[in-house]
This record gives structure tokens, sequence and C-alpha cells, in this order.
């Protein structure tokens, strides 16, 4: 039994190889502990066919929960972002920016309204702007649009 979780967990790691660099590590990274620790928990349980089934059920049960929990984490980066850009959008001045960083990740961004209010065709008022994120050394840049929604807050466009 103790080969088969060798094999799965080697398994496991090969195709979080294979994964494009730099996307979901996260994710991934609670997908493998948690599918290891699922494969490690089930082979307590039962004996020969049995045993391998609890194997295969931890295992599955296991990747779920820490894919769950590893997504939850780039949530919070995006909860600081999306924050800190209402308060952007909500109070600054053209070309005033403001900054926000989760501690945790140390993932980091800046969001820069570029012009003041304007009133859209249907009414809306929206504002340009740039946003920076800072993802493990690397920039990403993006220019958008945000309009206030029917409930007082900043949609981007």
């Amino acid at each position: 039994m103790k080969k088969y979780i060798i094999y799965l967990s080697l398994s496991l790691f090969v195709l979080a190889g294979c994964q494009q660099q730099g996307t979901g590590n996260k994710q991934t990274a609670g997908t493998l502990l948690g599918a290891i620790g699922g494969a490690v928990a089930g082979a307590q349980f039962g004996s020969g066919k049995g045993q391998l089934a609890a194997v295969a059920a931890g295992t599955l049960l296991g990747a779920y929960v820490g894919s769950e929990i590893g997504s939850s984490l780039d949530k919070a980066d995006m909860a600081y972002a999306n924050s800190t850009a209402q308060r952007a959008f909500e109070n600054n001045a053209p070309n005033q920016s403001a900054r926000w960083q989760n501690p945790d990740t140390g993932h980091s961004g800046i969001v820069t309204p570029t012009t003041q209010s304007f009133q859209v065709a249907n009414g809306q008022y929206c504002r340009r702007y740039e946003q920076t994120i800072f993802i493990e050394g690397k920039s990403e840049t993006a220019y958008g649009t945000a309009c206030r929604n029917q409930f007082g807050e900043w949609e981007i466009q």
C-alpha cells in the first residue's frame, strides 16, 4: 500500500510540474498537499481493495479541500485590490495613486484614477484608471473604466 501512496505522490508532483509557471501556484500547492494528506489518511482505513478505495477517496477529497483553500488565498489578494480601487475611485483626484499589499502573500498593487468622474449616456458616472499588480517580482499594468452601479459601488467595465 505504501507503494501506491508513493506513486500517487510522485504522479501529483509530475502533474504539477506540467502547469504553467506563475499561474495558480497557491491553488496547486493546496491541491497537492490536500491530495497527499488525504491519501495518507485514507490508507489508515480498510485492507486490500477497500484500503485502495479509501486511499482514492481520501486523495480526491483532500485535493478538493486543498484546492479550495489555495484559491481562497488568491481571493484575499483580490479583496485588497478591490477595496483599494473602491476608495481610489471614490476619493482620489486624477493621477493620485492608491496602494495595497497583502501581507500574507507579499503581492501588491497600485490603482490610479486618471480622470475625474464623467457621466455616460445611460446616466452612470464613470472614471478611467490605470492599475498595476506586482506578483513574485513581475508587474502587469492594465487600463480600463470603472462605473458606479445602481448600489453606488464602482464596477470595472
